[in-house]
């Protein structure tokens, strides 16, 4: 047990500075200076839907939320994880070894589903995204939420949080794709502090 505590700790510490060099590197590209803590990942968890077995993580960074949903109880097998960063990618890939990590573009998310045939067993209970939502302008937000919900069943949710004081999302790409959206936690104890919110078709 102690042995698996140092090992979380030090791959936590690599984690954090592989997503501040980064950061560094592309502050637009990257949506914050630390990666979400485990509170702002229990908080998006938890506006999953009951029955969610099968989930899509747009944006995985360090993979916070990644380790949050592996111990929510969903299977290696049935998460897909999505990041854009080849730095980030090989951390992600190299702590979670059983997980489907894909390098790509959560805009070409239909495409990288199909490609790694996980849409084989049908479309997916819910997606949680920590992408920059803030920092993309109003064709980009479209493109990703239509290539997510183009993954999603019907019913299912796409959780997205946010630092800024609005909604990620912009109010008239909401309106144009007619999504409901649902104000969510507010997570104090997360560095920036976070807001989650629910979007829905």
């Amino acid at each position: 047990m102690e042995v698996r505590r140092h090992r979380w700790k030090r791959q936590r510490l690599h984690g954090a500075w592989t997503f501040f060099r980064q950061w560094l590197r592309n502050p637009l590209r990257t949506a914050a200076v630390t990666p979400s803590g485990v509170e702002l990942a229990a908080a998006m968890i938890a506006e999953l839907p009951r029955d969610a077995r099968r989930v899509i993580e747009l944006g995985g960074g360090t993979g916070a939320i990644t380790r949050e949903l592996l111990a929510h109880g969903v299977l290696g097998r049935d998460l897909l994880v999505v990041e854009l960063n080849p730095a980030l990618h090989r951390h992600l890939q190299a702590r979670f070894p059983k997980v489907r990590i894909v390098l790509g573009d959560a805009q070409d998310l239909e495409r990288i589903a199909n490609d790694n045939g996980y849409l084989g067993n049908g479309r997916v209970d819910a997606i949680v995204s920590g992408l920059g939502m803030l920092s993309m302008d109003r064709d980009a937000q479209s493109a990703v939420l239509r290539a997510a919900f183009s993954c999603l069943k019907p019913g299912g949710t796409f959780v997205q949080f946010t630092y800024g004081a609005r909604a990620p999302v912009l109010d008239e790409v909401a309106r144009d794709l007619r999504l409901s959206v649902r104000k969510a936690a507010f997570v104090l104890r997360n560095v920036p502090p976070a807001t989650v919110y629910v979007y829905s078709a």
